[in-house]
């Protein structure tokens, strides 16, 4: 198997206008299927948890999972994708976590690291890849050539950054079953992305999956954020993250929240949140993604479920501050739904 790593860097991060099909570049929308049509409902999509982005103790971890079992979600990730010292959970512990919820009839998925600088670490995704009975979600190419030379399946996470679909060709020839869209792009973007899969003739051949609950992984660093503000080095961190159930929340000098610091990993500093773009995912996504912030998270699921079966259903404000500018190829702290309200009051004043 040819190691494909020297292949995507090259297009991971092309441009998408500059690849596309002049047709496509044209006039996107009067090119666009009824397959795509963003007007089509959203009920039929399934709901997942991504994996767990933070240190919790063991018995908080085992305490989510045992509530989430019983909980509406289609399909469940497990495993340590941020930080290779965190030995809360081992390999062993993770995968009976694994096997015990498909007893439930999820969907598990084990995910890997995604960032993979040593042969030590490489090893912790090869044991996750040879698990011999779930598939991977792979968040690194490491993850990708692993599975490809074991011709097993995965899930491409969004720290792969796909950016088209000559990329998600390449992905899908190597075994991918399922494509979770980089957090920062729009739903232009997938919209796009979606047309060039159907001139590529991929169309169909895999999943869609977005990111839609959740402090957004925005970036990972060799250093630890988390050690670093305890005054400890890297190697002696003590595992002090653990203190951070959501992560440590960085403010800029006039008190505004920009950032939430994860041990190695940088978020956002608002909580993503697309419960209200939920109808204009139909017809391009078949998985919304919530990622775990605590118990809380099974009750945001569920209020997922209410909006999928009620458009028109509202949710309460959230005690978090949030953003969606993503979705709405904005800033990524720009929130649309508050945004929409500041205008309509605005035009009301003016009246």
């Amino acid at each position: 198997m040819q190691n494909i790593s020297t292949k995507l860097p090259t297009i991971l991060s092309t441009d998408l206008s500059t690849n596309m099909p002049a047709a496509l570049s044209t006039d996107l929308s009067s090119s666009l299927s009824s397959d795509l049509s963003s007007d089509q409902p959203i009920n039929q999509a399934k709901l997942s948890l991504g994996p767990l982005l933070y240190c919790w103790e063991k018995q908080e971890v085992l305490a989510f999972y045992e509530a989430a079992k019983a909980s509406t979600a289609d399909c469940i990730y497990v495993g340590e994708s941020v930080c290779s010292k965190r030995k809360e959970l081992l390999f062993q512990d993770w995968f009976a976590q694994a096997q015990d919820i498909a007893k439930f009839g999820k969907q598990v998925v084990i995910s890997t690291l995604a960032l993979v600088e040593s042969p030590s670490k490489l090893n912790d995704v090869k044991r996750c890849v040879d698990n011999g009975e779930f598939m991977i979600e792979a968040n690194d190419l490491a993850g990708v050539n692993l599975c490809a030379a074991r011709n097993l399946p995965f899930v491409a996470g969004p720290a792969l950054n796909c950016y088209n679909a000559q990329a998600l060709k390449i992905l899908l020839k190597n075994g991918m079953r399922r494509w979770c869209m980089p957090v920062e792009l729009s739903k232009e973007w997938l919209f796009n992305i979606l047309n060039q899969a159907r001139e590529l003739d991929i169309l169909g051949k895999f999943e869609v999956e977005v990111f839609s609950y959740g402090y957004l992984p925005l970036a990972l660093s060799a250093r630890c954020f988390s050690a670093r503000a305890e005054d400890k080095t890297k190697a002696d961190c003590d595992i002090c993250c653990i203190k951070d159930k959501t992560g440590r929340a960085l403010f800029s000098q006039e008190g505004k929240r920009l950032f939430t610091m994860n041990g190695i990993q940088t978020q956002s500093g608002a909580c993503y949140q697309l419960i209200n773009a939920i109808n204009e995912m139909g017809g391009l996504v078949d998985m919304i993604r919530l990622s775990p912030l605590g118990l809380e998270t099974l009750d945001m699921l569920e209020h997922y479920r209410k909006k999928q079966a009620d458009p028109n259903y509202t949710l309460a404000a959230n005690a978090r501050d949030e953003c969606d500018g993503y979705w709405y190829g904005q800033a990524g702290m720009y929130q649309q739904a508050l945004n929409a309200s500041a205008k309509m009051e605005l035009s009301v004043d003016e009246a």
